[in-house]
């Protein structure tokens, strides 16, 4: 792993989370992208070599939704950046590490993403990422 590429935020008002985080960070949303796969909609901020990841529902009970529902609107996911994410995928898997897919899927911001079940990662959902050439 590279780096700490992003921290993924879910949120249930995806608008009023932007103003509030532009607040916060002070630093302008640079980006917001609907992912159908996931069915979410997300924005990012930069924050130094890192990036903050919102989240929210583009439908009703949606995988965020249900986040929300369980643990309330914060930290969603860590996402680390990676040269090779088969390659990643494959030597995580190896240690005994749960992949939530066996192949790579196309994930917002132009990444290769997969994650990782937090029942294997001390209840943490990682996310690994590979930029799409």
């Amino acid at each position: 792993m590279t780096n700490l590429e992003h921290i993924g935020i879910a949120v249930k008002d995806l608008q009023q989370s932007i103003g509030l985080f532009e607040t916060l960070l002070n630093s302008a949303c640079y980006k917001t992208e609907t992912v159908e796969s996931e069915q979410v909609t997300t924005a990012f901020f930069r924050q130094g070599d890192t990036k903050i990841e919102l989240l929210a529902n583009t439908t009703p009970g949606g995988v965020i939704e249900k986040f929300i529902e369980k643990k309330g609107e914060g930290i969603h996911h860590l996402a680390f950046g990676v040269t090779d994410i088969k390659a990643e995928m494959k030597r995580l898997k190896e240690l005994g590490f749960i992949l939530l897919q066996e192949e790579p899927r196309k994930g917002a911001d132009n990444k290769w993403v997969c994650f990782l079940h937090p029942k294997s990662t001390n209840g943490v959902l990682i996310e690994l990422c590979q930029d799409i050439d």
